[in-house]
């Protein structure tokens, strides 16, 4: 939440220089406030674990959130009970069809990344949705798969397949202390990273529309911004519980798959012991921190989203 100062005190321009986030006290007396209404297309198999992840984030902060759950219409859910899916989603083409606008909107990873996005079953829905964010929503937040899709076809910046999986924690530095997004990070985090592809820092750099904000010498990009199209994108896992990368690496073992350990995870290394959450409170931060961006800067009528 905000700090309301004179805009004349010395410390409001070192503060906002710094990320903090500091409000005058004119627009302070003058700010309407409404829940926020963050939407989340779970395009994920295991869709109520998935909710779980990001409601406990979103739902951290002091604001109220109006949290809507969506679904792609053009593809069915195997792995989830339908019972639950007709009580508790709304496909996105009905969404789309009621006109409706949103403050936030995530999209989820995937696991399809084996395929070409022009082979995936529901690509072409996926591109509306993308189109649409563009009208009716705020600011969207791209997450793994879904980031990896949004930054190639907004940005045409491709991803690339890996040799083996980046699997386990990886340490990131941080490259904008002074981004919102950033408000209270660590000069340099741990992040859980599951994937089979990578986009690259070089394709990153060679694009002026994105801003990198953390990244490893390790496993690449981690989290950029596209401010043009009020967009933020994280390649890998803070919403992750503590015990997810483990589930992965057992399903993969008992699946046959060679996959090795998820690295600098286990405790002496060792599948055994306890996995230690060591990136929740930069999950909190980064998650608290869009939601708070958001509330800083959305329009209080939501119907001018886009306008």
């Amino acid at each position: 939440m905000p700090i309301t100062l004179p805009e004349s005190l010395p410390a409001f321009d070192v503060l906002s220089d710094e990320g903090v986030m500091v409000m005058g006290n004119g627009r302070a007396e003058n700010q309407d406030i409404r829940p926020l209404r963050i939407g989340l297309l779970n395009l994920m198999p295991k869709k109520i674990q998935t909710e779980i992840q990001f409601a406990r984030l979103i739902g951290a902060t002091p604001l109220q959130i109006d949290f809507q759950l969506v679904r792609i219409s053009s593809h069915s859910a195997k792995n989830t009970a339908a019972a639950h899916l007709n009580e508790f989603y709304r496909t996105f083409q009905e969404i789309k069809a009621s006109g409706e606008k949103f403050d936030g909107f995530i999209i989820t990873g995937a696991p399809i990344e084996h395929l070409q996005f022009d082979e995936v079953t529901y690509w072409e829905e996926l591109k509306e949705v993308f189109e649409w964010t563009q009208t009716h929503v705020h600011s969207t937040l791209g997450v793994c798969w879904g980031a990896m899709a949004m930054v190639n076809y907004f940005n045409n910046i491709p991803k690339h397949p890996l040799s083996e999986k980046a699997f386990g924690l990886f340490r990131h530095s941080n490259l904008a202390p002074n981004s919102p997004y950033l408000r209270g990070f660590s000069d340099d985090c741990v992040v859980p990273v599951s994937r089979w592809t990578e986009v690259r820092m070089a394709d990153v750099a060679a694009c002026s529309e994105i801003t990198p904000l953390l990244g490893s010498d390790e496993v690449g990009p981690c989290l950029l911004q596209d401010q043009t199209r009020r967009a933020v994108y994280i390649f890998n896992h803070l919403e992750y519980d503590s015990t997810t990368l483990h589930e992965e690496y057992q399903r993969d073992v008992h699946a046959g798959e060679k996959t090795q350990k998820p690295v600098n995870y286990y405790p002496e290394d060792d599948p055994k012991n306890t996995p230690i959450n060591r990136w929740r409170s930069h999950a909190h931060l980064l998650y608290g921190n869009w939601v708070n961006e958001i509330y800083q800067t959305t329009p209080f009528d939501i119907d001018q989203i886009g306008e």
